[in-house]
């Protein structure tokens, strides 16, 4: 394994192991974004079992206990183990507290091995391995109630089919809510702000009920004990946060399902405000195969813009896509997903042409083109070009997997342009789970193997008539 597919795409079992390839890589301007890759190795049935118990509250294992709740937002045996038809992600699966302190410390060793191995390092972190996905779900749906119950008030003050940002809903007219508001009108990211600062968690999972207008709680209790878990996971993320920032290493939060990412999204928000005042220390990921990316992206940036604090993303095309298509046809909900890979092409250049058009004008965003695609690497390059951003600003970044599209990376290195190889690492045997699904993108990977092997060939042939074959140049 290590002489053929794991020594292709894993870096090496340890800190110590994977130095050597991050220094070569350095060496050619290529910097690296760990991610230590190690899965259990659980059966089909043991995820769903496990997805299951830790995605169920007390209530709603009580008799009609979830009937209240949405069915995007509650878990199913059928789609429990979150590894099917997923390729490029690791996913965690909740054990128990225990678990989640030892995935917290494996993500500080990661953190201090970026520091080590480089001045300018990322490291890669998942929420669902930080705490009980029960309130990740439970968060994702209570934000999404409110976002709607926005929209729905702005539709009956006319404002029906406005871009998110250009909403503003006059106060006056919302007597129904008992909240204070120093301003006439309210839009979406002082709405957001409702739902902040409570004293218990499960204080924070009320929703506005779309009759009446009143807050309601999203269940009809929690436990002492569900109330702790949702406080263990925040402070674990303050804890790596905080490691992160002192250590001058970026901390990347990685992207997950649908009906987890609203939470994973807006607790990531709440880290850069915090963190990002002086410098883009958290970087969230936006999905751009959603249909929702572009609006997401546009208040995230406005919200920085407003209080000051540094933006920083990663923009993928999205890794999900085959679940989530099936899981909303036979779950019964809209498909969040873009219907062609040209309009999540068109997503992902719109949202990037956004950033950017940011980074020209205030300075204070940042942007890791997490890309494959030769097209949107050609695209950034001009709009660089276009807006006067240059290199060596380090406001924008690419990123490809680590054992694929050289071709991109190291020309980009080399031309001084800060770009990353996704560098997992881990025990050859604890990473096999990730490997075995990473085999499954066979197709797709040797179609880019032979792009590569051509490139390779005509470079050799140049080099070869051009009497220059062991010449540094590329």
């Amino acid at each position: 394994m290590k002489m053929t597919f794991y020594g292709q795409f894993v870096a090496g079992e340890d800190q110590e192991a994977i130095k050597p390839l991050i220094r070569r890589n350095q060496a050619f301007g290529v910097g690296a974004v760990l991610d230590y890759s190690v899965e259990e190795d659980l059966t089909p049935e043991e995820a769903e079992q496990k997805e299951l118990d830790s995605c169920t509250s007390a209530s709603e294992k009580e008799i009609g206990g979830a009937e209240q709740r949405e069915k995007q937002y509650r878990a199913h045996r059928g789609f429990g183990d979150r590894r099917g038809g997923v390729i490029s992600a690791r996913t965690y699966f909740y054990a128990d507290e225990a678990k989640c302190d030892q995935h917290m410390e494996t993500f500080l060793r990661c953190i201090d091995a970026s520091s080590g191995s480089s001045e300018d390092g990322f490291s890669a972190i998942k929420l669902t391995a930080l705490g009980r996905p029960q309130f990740l779900l439970q968060f994702s749906e209570v934000l999404v109630k409110w976002q709607r119950f926005f929209h729905q008030m702005a539709a009956e003050q006319g404002q029906a089919g406005q871009a998110a940002l250009e909403m503003k809903l006059e106060v006056g007219k919302l007597q129904v809510l008992t909240w204070h508001c120093a301003h006439s009108t309210v839009d979406l990211l002082d709405w957001n702000s409702l739902i902040d600062s409570r004293t218990k968690l499960s204080k924070l999972l009320l929703v506005p009920n779309m009759q009446t207008g009143q807050l309601e709680p999203l269940l009809s209790r929690f436990t002492e004990e569900e109330d702790l878990q949702m406080k263990r996971m925040l402070q674990r993320m303050d804890v790596l946060a905080k490691r992160a920032a002192e250590t001058g290493v970026r901390l990347m939060v990685d992207a997950e399902q649908t009906y987890f990412q609203p939470a994973i999204s807006r607790l990531t928000l709440e880290m850069q405000r915090r963190f990002n005042r002086d410098r883009a220390v958290i970087f969230n990921t936006y999905q751009c195969y959603l249909k929702e990316a572009y609006d997401n992206v546009t208040l995230d940036v406005e919200l920085s813009r407003r209080e000051g604090w540094h933006f920083g993303t990663k923009l993928v095309r999205g890794a999900y896509m085959e679940q989530e298509r099936n899981r909303a046809a036979q779950i019964g909900y809209e498909d969040p997903i873009n219907p062609t890979y040209e309009k999540t092409s068109e997503m992902y250049h719109r949202c990037l042409d956004y950033i950017l058009e940011e980074i020209k004008h205030s300075g204070k965003a940042n942007v890791m083109v997490a890309s494959h695609n030769e097209d949107t690497v050609k695209l950034t390059l001009r709009r660089m070009a276009e807006l006067g951003i240059h290199p060596s600003e380090k406001k924008v970044y690419f990123g490809q997997l680590l054992g694929m599209c050289d071709q991109i990376t190291f020309p980009l290195g080399q031309a001084g342009f800060p770009v990353y190889k996704y560098v997992p690492y881990g025990p050859v045997n604890e990473v096999l789970p990730y490997l075995s699904r990473r085999a499954q993108e066979n197709r797709g990977f040797m179609k880019r193997v032979n792009r590569e092997r051509d490139l390779l060939w005509s470079e050799f042939k140049r080099r070869l008539f051009a009497g220059s074959l062991f010449g540094p140049n590329y």
